[in-house]
């Protein structure tokens, strides 16, 4: 994931290499809760987003810095919803032949009731649909939980990204679940 409150430039991407604009479609995740549905992110959600961002990370977003991501044309994103109120959210990059997870955050009230696993299990499935090679991501080193939570869901690491994170230099562990076998 790109540092709390910088931008990580990535490689510009030619717009008409992407296969499907996102449609704004509610799922629901019984396993979860019968109650949680998943929806794209909208401007009026940008309080809900931030308050679950700067309750989640020592260095958040901005909301100038959401608004940018979210204005890039492969992204795409899922919000979390219970009973109509934002408890997590996941934005992603789809790419010509990948997913890149670029934030995933979880409101705390929330946490360890399987939300943070149903947003990857969204876009997990969004990458199979699409016949995506692979779901990729970045997290912080020290971050076991998550990486405990990702390794469940079937990603390796791949490889460490030295400093990635320029509000402290910490290192981040770059893992990927492989789909083309699946």
């Amino acid at each position: 994931m790109p540092a709390r409150g910088a931008h990580i430039s990535k490689p510009k991407l030619d717009t008409n290499a992407f296969i499907d604009k996102p449609r704004r479609v509610e799922r629901a995740f019984p396993r979860t809760a019968p109650n949680l549905r998943f929806r794209p992110m909208e401007s009026a959600d940008l309080p809900e987003i931030l308050e679950i961002e700067r309750a989640s990370f020592a260095f958040p977003w901005s909301a100038s810095f959401f608004v940018q991501e979210l204005k890039v044309a492969c992204a795409r994103s899922h919000l979390a919803l219970i009973d109509g109120g934002a408890v997590g959210y996941v934005i992603y990059w789809l790419l010509p032949r990948e997913i890149d997870i670029h934030n995933l955050a979880v409101a705390p009230a929330q946490r360890r009731c399987g939300i943070g696993r149903a947003l990857l299990q969204a876009v997990i499935a969004d990458a199979k649909r699409q016949k995506l090679a692979r779901v990729t991501l970045e997290v912080r080193k020290s971050n076991e939980a998550a990486q405990r939570l990702y390794h469940a869901l079937g990603f390796a690491a791949k490889g460490v990204r030295k400093g990635y994170y320029s509000d402290d230099g910490e290192d981040a562990l770059v893992m990927a679940l492989e789909l083309e076998d699946r």
